[in-house]
């Protein structure tokens, strides 16, 4: 049974000259400008007068950022970027060390998808007023796709409407969840909702619409935080939308093409989200490494307990598969593109998140009490994982799927 056409051909991870200086390059800045900055971004935040606007900190990285050419790196190469998806999966891993790092090269998410989606499905004046500015870094941007008051895993519950109105639409309706939406400098959402609720085919109901966040109508109600960390200064926003009013002009492909712009951003994006993933879990494990040869318990150092043994040998194996099938996920998608590469996608987004939150926790456990605490990133990191298990497709959702898919190939093939 062939889920992929990836098993077509051999695969071949060598990385290239080019890659290699970059990954280096990359991992050099990292250990010498970005984490080192860790607690100072934790003071900027906790002393900001507006914890929702960038901290200094951020700002003067991204800045060497740019300098050193490592910016935008995300860029699709049929969009003008250097990379291909496999490619820049093995900086996303680097990146992905330190939760808010992303952003200090302009590529943390919502942004890169929105931006991705710009690319594909904006038009020239779209493009014009809102991709070059989040090319820059200059703006942020939310995306709103998530209800409070329905089981947002079924994309077909929301109800958040989009009604037309002569040259305009009316949004009315409430979202949650929106990263980046409390964010000061965040100035575009793009928002999913039922233009057309009694279309008979439940996936041509939703279109996706452009919104200034200033736009009237549109309501800040509060801010949702996740174990205690409100991730600040991105911000999990919850939005209502009151009569907000947008011309025609700012629907994205068209009526009824929501779903088809909602999966056009998401294969790639989940091979962001898991490719940090794996870097967080690959920290984890350092940090254990270096934490069980620090302390003793019962006449012996916590290295030499079989217990933790296993524990750092189960981490090593559980990063190393992760790894490997979310490249080959990477690669499917540069050979074949997201579409035949669906299988491969579904099986990271079960795998990375779990296996992060896995690995995390074990290094948390053997960090004692300090793991729990903001001495160490870990929890930053634990708590950044378990939300992944929900954003881009829950894991049940992902589950369901993938059986599904996989038994009728089965049978098909039988038959």
């Amino acid at each position: 049974m062939h889920c992929a056409k990836s098993s077509d051909k051999r695969m071949n991870f060598e990385i290239s000259s080019t890659l290699a200086e970059r990954i280096d390059q990359l991992t050099h800045f990292m250990a010498t400008h970005v984490e080192p900055q860790e607690a100072i971004f934790r003071a900027q935040i906790a002393e900001a007068d507006n914890r929702f606007s960038t901290p200094e900190v951020v700002q003067s990285l991204k800045i060497k950022a740019q300098e050193a050419g490592l910016w935008n790196l995300f860029m699709p190469k049929a969009h003008g970027g250097q990379l291909t998806n496999l490619e820049y999966a093995h900086l996303a891993e680097i990146m992905g060390r330190v939760w808010w790092a992303p952003e200090v090269f302009n590529c943390n998410a919502p942004d890169t998808g929105n931006m991705e989606t710009l690319m594909l499905y904006g038009s020239d004046a779209h493009k014009e007023r809102w991709l070059t500015p989040l090319l820059a870094g200059e703006i942020r941007s939310g995306f709103c796709m998530t209800e409070p008051d329905v089981a947002s895993s079924d994309a077909t519950n929301v109800r958040c409407s989009i009604q037309a109105d002569g040259d305009d639409y009316v949004i009315n309706g409430t979202k949650w969840y929106t990263t980046g939406g409390m964010r000061k400098t965040c100035e575009l959402l793009i928002v999913m909702g039922k233009s057309d609720p009694d279309n008979p085919n439940r996936h041509a109901q939703q279109s996706m619409v452009l919104v200034p966040k200033n736009t009237p109508g549109v309501e800040i109600v509060r801010h949702v935080t996740t174990f205690g960390y409100d991730d600040a200064p991105f911000g999990e926003a919850t939005i209502r939308f009151n009569n907000v009013r947008v011309p025609k002009t700012n629907i994205l492909l068209g009526e009824g093409r929501g779903f088809e712009v909602a999966q056009g951003r998401l294969g790639p994006g989940r091979i962001h989200h898991c490719m940090r993933l794996v870097g967080a879990a690959n920290r984890a494990l350092e940090l254990m490494l270096t934490r069980v040869e620090q302390r003793s318990t019962f006449g012996k150092k916590l290295s030499e307990h079989q217990s933790i043994r296993e524990d750092i040998a189960k981490s090593w194996c559980d990063i190393e598969q992760a790894r490997l099938l979310t490249l080959k996920t990477a690669d499917t998608i540069d050979r074949h593109g997201a579409k035949e590469a669906w299988a491969l996608i579904s099986a990271i987004k079960i795998v990375a998140p779990t296996m992060a939150q896995t690995v995390i926790d074990r290094a948390i456990q053997s960090h004692g009490g300090a793991g729990l605490t903001a001495d160490f990133p870990l929890a930053e990191l634990f708590n950044y994982a378990r939300q992944i298990r929900f954003a881009d497709g829950p894991d049940q959702v992902h589950m369901m799927a993938l059986g599904r898919r996989l038994v009728k190939q089965h049978n098909e093939h039988d038959g």
